[in-house]
């Protein structure tokens, strides 16, 4: 069972949690473990197993990056710590943002930072803006998929700056 049978919701790479977080209280109570000390082994396995993922696909669904991530995961177009090579415009444009955050902690330079992060945010998402919010099963291609991964792993070098540049503030 995946996350999203689970939850009984279509397969997506944006999940709105508002309307789930009653669906998810309510598998919560469901598989709580502790409703089921006399039942069998076997059923308390069952129940903490579910348990587990419930609150493994919650966590995900709550965090869009990790939603994107299980899905590719799910289609085997993501493995674990993959060695994925960007490319090498995208790793200038980063190179050169780093260059700006080792300049100093001037709020000026920081600041620069800040929309340099921003703009090229905006830009490598504008490609995939209507695959991951339009997502489809059996309808979006694993072309249209793969360009959501190089969004994903451009995405995290961004978090990478933006969490330095946190520490210096």
């Amino acid at each position: 069972m995946n996350y999203f049978e689970l939850f009984d919701i279509p397969v997506q790479l944006s999940v709105d949690t508002t309307p789930l977080h009653k669906k998810f209280v309510e598998l919560s109570r469901k598989y709580h473990p502790d409703y089921f000390v006399n039942d069998e082994a076997a059923v308390q396995a069952d129940v903490l197993e579910k348990s587990a993922l419930l609150n493994k696909a919650w966590k995900a669904f709550k965090n869009p990056d990790e939603t994107i991530k299980y899905v590719l995961q799910q289609k085997g177009l993501l493995e674990e710590e993959e060695k994925y090579e960007l490319p090498p415009d995208f790793l200038m444009e980063v190179l050169e943002i780093n260059e700006q955050l080792m300049d100093g902690d001037d709020p000026g330079v920081q600041a620069s930072v800040k929309s340099a992060i921003e703009n090229l945010q905006s830009e490598i998402y504008a490609p995939v803006e209507k695959t991951i919010t339009n997502y489809q099963e059996g309808a979006t291609s694993e072309k249209e998929l793969l360009q959501v991964k190089a969004y994903y792993y451009k995405k995290k070098y961004l978090d990478r700056i933006r969490r330095e540049l946190a520490g210096k503030t």
